[in-house]
């Protein structure tokens, strides 16, 4: 499993170019540029090397753990899958790029996209010296009209993009992407009820298209859970030094909520179910609210069945388990 945590070299390239960087100005910046995506907005507010810098440092770290973790669950249903080409979609300051290069030792070639010219510049600068990132293409453009020249790629990945993008082309870009996917594409979005639900309309959106879920669901159905629930998951992360300034956090950690998917052209040979939630563990019982093949359903592990409550007991939220 790939830690959560930014790969040593990311995190030596970022502080060579934190020197005599002022962190209250990167903290003002990070905070503007947090009330952009908020109220709706886009990249646009990043327009400086400054502004590039204030966003990674309060956005990558936390960006880059919830694609790692969806990366993880993949490679736990698919051990085989051993990528050679990714397409960064949206990628920004390659937050994505990295988490796909720590994961998958098969990677050959990176190509990237995105309009913002002061993120591009960022991502080439940190990957520069990179010895995992060394066929990087980066291509400026608006998500569509960039993705129309791209090529195909085995493994695509939209990070936290598709809520940049108007309600009249998210249509069309998901079909864009999935066509660019040889074989898987990822969608990762915040964990919100309103990145859930861009998630999961993509997802069956693609699936009409002949797409097969690899996760987290357990199946190509319908999502069985009904407002105000929603699924999303969560990854606990360490906060760097300069990380906590930027944020004006005072806890060494920090834990991003996201929603992800990601579609497979193949459909996966074996569907676990997936654990939505903190499981509640007691003396008497371990309670865990579990989506499966059949449909969404608590699951009670009694105490008295000593080998299944103690593999209960290690049960996780986002957790794949064969109960």
């Amino acid at each position: 499993m790939t830690p959560p945590d930014l790969p040593a070299e990311l995190r030596a390239a970022l502080d060579a170019r934190l020197q005599g960087l002022s962190r209250s100005d990167a903290a003002e910046r990070a905070a503007l540029i947090s009330r952009n995506y908020r109220d709706g907005g886009n990249s646009g507010a990043i327009a400086s090397e400054e502004d590039a810098l204030a966003y990674a440092l309060a956005r990558m770290p936390a960006t880059y753990a919830a694609v790692t973790a969806s990366l993880n669950a993949l490679c736990e249903l698919r051990p085989d899958f051993a990528p050679k080409s990714l397409l960064d979609v949206g990628a920004g300051p390659a937050t994505a790029s990295w988490a796909a290069a720590e994961t998958f030792a098969s990677l050959r070639s990176f190509a990237l996209l995105d309009a913002n010219s002061a993120l591009r510049a960022l991502a080439l600068d940190l990957g520069r010296d990179s010895t995992r990132l060394k066929q990087i293409t980066y291509h400026r453009g608006e998500a569509r009209a960039a993705l129309a020249d791209a090529a195909p790629a085995d493994l695509v990945v939209a990070s936290y993009m598709i809520g940049e993008v108007g309600d009249a082309e998210r249509s069309a870009l998901a079909e864009q992407l999935w066509a660019k996917a040889r074989d898987t594409l990822l969608i990762v979005e915040p964990g919100t009820p309103a990145g859930y639900r861009r998630v999961i309309a993509l997802r069956a959106q693609l699936i009409a298209s002949g797409a097969h879920v690899a996760v987290p669901c357990p199946h190509d159905g319908a999502c069985p859970l009904q407002a105000p629930d929603w699924c999303h998951f969560t990854q606990r992360l360490p906060r760097l030094r300069a990380h906590m300034q930027v944020k004006g956090a005072e806890l060494p950690f920090e834990d991003e909520k996201f929603s992800y998917v990601a579609l497979t052209r193949t459909p996966v040979a074996r569907h676990p179910a997936r654990v939505l939630a903190q499981p509640i563990v007691s003396k008497v019982e371990v309670t865990a609210k579990l989506c499966s093949a059949e449909g969404l359903r608590i699951a009670k592990v009694p105490h008295r069945d000593k080998t299944t409550y103690a593999r209960a007991r290690r049960w996780r939220w986002g957790d794949a388990t064969m109960d």
